[in-house]
């Protein structure tokens, strides 16, 4: 994926774009000398138009029954995730830059006019629709009754899952110069994890909206804004009493979830995202190397080149392999011992727009145009 910087004015409510830099040539892929598996696609549909050409945090919602997918035009497509066959559609009428995301009965969406809007799982029909203080570029996610919700300028709300009433906010100011987009919070324990625009993470109860802690993955350094950029836009990583974090401002940290106490920090610059297998935790940084790091110390145990500046996702463990996906449509799968290239095939025919979802033995796929793919693969024999 790639991300646009957008400059928040203190004067005015305006708001200006640029590229993060110089447009890289990505590496020329090579063949594979040995390859350990066959990926193919099972399937593909193309439901929706995608995201309209702008970056957003649209996504597939993938449960064992049921498919969900949407486009910036306002429509959400829910399909069979066996077959892709279609079996219901809502046109929303809203400009839909985040989610979807399941949770009970309920399917849940940003937009980028401040709303955030929760759809029936059972045909679509809209159970409520309310307005927040800002655009919602992060799917909302949801947990005990409680919808959070990030929001651009900082905030962060606990809306009720029943009727979409505020419960709690919490607010955290927005540096002038920010990656566009942000991280999804992540659920874990009865806590809200967020990476936040000023190089911090937070916890917040779920239910209360209390701050539990708050920490530094990364300080801003530089004399420009632009060197100062520090967003945590990865989504964290939360697993064994530990949250693992990466900011764009170079460093990768490992926090503990309860105390909120780093316990080691490595320099990776990501915006992209972590996964974990094994004892290891593998990354994507924003030139596109992949990163093994040991989990317990932060040490390098390899790092791969091949696929520079295309564009990684963040990292999915499937299989016992490592897969990443790129701006060409590309799945890679890599060797987690050493980092081989071990398979590859190309999924769909526009840049991937989120990281690959796992459901059982399949990966979904999902293009900016809009188009799905669900990969499987087979060991080589």
């Amino acid at each position: 994926m790639t991300r646009a910087l957008l400059l928040f004015g203190v004067a005015a409510a305006l708001a200006a774009c640029g590229s993060k830099g110089p447009v890289r040539e990505p590496a020329e892929l090579k063949s594979i000398e040995q390859a350990e598996v066959a990926p193919g696609v099972l399937w593909r549909k193309s439901p929706g138009s995608g995201d309209g050409g702008q970056e957003s945090g649209l996504r597939l919602a993938v449960e064992p029954d049921l498919l969900v997918t949407a486009d910036a035009d306002g429509d959400v497509y829910a399909l069979d995730p066996a077959t892709g066959r279609v079996r219901w559609h809502a046109d929303t009428g809203a400009r839909l830059i985040s989610g979807p995301s399941v949770y009970d009965e309920l399917v849940l969406f940003g937009t980028l006019d401040a709303e955030v809007i929760a759809l029936k799982r059972a045909g679509g029909a809209l159970a409520w629709r309310v307005t927040v203080s800002s655009e919602v570029l992060a799917p909302p996610v949801a947990e005990g009754g409680i919808v959070v919700v990030r929001c651009g300028d900082g905030r962060i709300f606990g809306l009720s899952a029943e009727s979409g009433a505020w419960r709690w906010n919490f607010d955290r100011a927005v540096p002038p110069l920010t990656l566009r987009g942000m991280s999804t919070p992540v659920l874990y324990e009865g806590a809200a994890i967020v990476g936040l625009d000023n190089g911090r993470v937070a916890a917040l109860r779920v239910d209360t909206g209390e701050l539990l802690w708050e920490e530094v993955v990364s300080a801003p350094e530089g004399r420009s804004e632009l060197e100062r950029i520090v967003d945590v836009d990865a989504e964290p990583v939360a697993i064994g009493g530990g949250v693992f974090a990466l900011s764009f401002g170079g460093d990768l940290a490992a926090i503990g979830a309860q105390e909120g106490r780093v316990a080691w920090r490595r320099p990776v610059k990501s915006y992209t995202g972590a996964a974990p297998l094994g004892n290891r935790l593998f990354a994507t940084d924003e030139s596109g190397l992949v990163w093994a790091l040991d989990g317990e110390t932060g040490a390098a145990a390899w790092k791969q080149e091949a696929l520079k500046y295309r564009r990684l996702s963040a990292p999915v463990a499937f299989g016992g392999h490592v897969v990443v996906a790129d701006l060409e449509g590309y799945l890679h799968w890599l060797s987690p011992s050493d980092g081989r290239i071990v398979g590859r095939v190309r999924a769909v025919r526009e840049p991937v727009a989120a990281t690959p979802v796992l459901r059982g033995e399949r990966l979904y796929v999902l293009g900016r145009d809009g188009e799905i793919a669900v990969v499987e693969s087979k060991a080589v024999n």
